[in-house]
């Protein structure tokens, strides 16, 4: 269903890939930007973006699991990160890399910005995955019963 493809005329990339490509006829989800605040609409991790980040995984995760879907889907991301420095712009991609994001690896495109929509707001993250039939979710188990036994 999906296919993940390193380029290997361009430049190696670290943890993601250049290109996802679905199979016509795939049901896919675009999510809105998680955010990093929690279930009574706080600001979760005020001034850390670390912290953000982790909050956002966590609501991103709730986004997907509402639809049929995982982070193990994810065919693109953008993560937006308010600030012009590469150090935290690199501590957010380490939280990414840990949440199992990039275990595809999927597409992605890591920006700093100047401004997010929430007071106090330093980390969004949008993203396209895949909803996988209920067909494919038991082979998808199934797959990963086999991998656990051997």
């Amino acid at each position: 269903m999906l296919e993940r493809v390193t380029v290997p005329t361009l430049f190696p990339p670290p943890t993601y890939s250049h290109v996802t490509v679905v199979e016509a006829g795939a049901k896919l989800a675009f999510l809105a930007g998680a955010v990093p605040l929690d279930g009574d609409g706080r600001l979760v991790g005020e001034g850390d973006a670390v912290r953000q980040a982790e909050q956002v995984l966590v609501n991103l995760g709730e986004q997907l699991r509402a639809v049929g879907s995982d982070l193990g889907q994810v065919v693109a991301t953008d993560v937006y990160v308010v600030s012009s420095e590469p150090s935290v712009l690199s501590a957010v991609w380490e939280v990414v890399e840990a949440s199992g994001l990039s275990a595809g690896p999927h597409s992605s495109t890591l920006v700093g910005v100047a401004c997010l929509g929430y007071t106090g707001q330093l980390v969004e993250i949008t993203a396209t995955a895949v909803v996988p039939d209920e067909e494919e979710g038991e082979r998808k188990v199934e797959r990963e019963g086999e991998v656990a036994r051997s």
